[in-house]
């Protein structure tokens, strides 16, 4: 398995992904983001404007793991940080270090970038995630809150 940066060309093996870590997240059918929302998060990937980037996990040619992150200003460090969006393995190799390896890599490439911290959050019932998260990064305590304005 090797991960890597996503190319545009990488579109109609990625979206399974996106799909699946959509409806993981009870994001399906109505709810899933629209199709122009999918494109537009695609398009700014590849947008030198966009602070955002997409690593992609590939095993034997197949795309099995995507990882997508912001990076922004943070108003206690001089570098930046790195929020790790949405990170998804496929589910028929969870638990065979995809989710690690994109971490990992994602650590690498936010370093390279000039980030000074990385962090994300996830669902509390998310058990499994939890697991690797709890071994590959701290916990800072903190609840997320949040109100949708649209």
């Amino acid at each position: 398995m090797i991960v890597r940066r996503a190319v545009p060309e990488d579109f109609d093996a990625w979206l399974p992904l996106w799909l699946g870590y959509n409806a993981f997240y009870g994001r399906h059918r109505p709810t899933a983001p629209a199709d122009a929302i999918t494109r537009l998060t695609w398009s700014r990937f590849f947008d030198a404007l966009e602070p955002m980037d997409c690593l992609v996990a590939e095993d034997g040619g197949r795309l099995v793991g995507l990882a997508h992150m912001i990076f922004h200003r943070n108003t206690s460090l001089a570098g930046s940080t790195c929020y790790l969006q949405d990170l998804f393995a496929a589910p028929d190799l969870r638990g065979r270090g995809v989710g690690r390896a994109l971490i990992a890599a994602l650590y690498d490439h936010a370093r390279a970038a000039g980030a000074e911290r990385v962090y994300w959050h996830t669902h509390e019932t998310n058990a499994t995630a939890r697991r690797l998260y709890d071994r590959v990064a701290a916990h800072g305590g903190f609840l997320l809150y949040r109100k949708d304005l649209g």
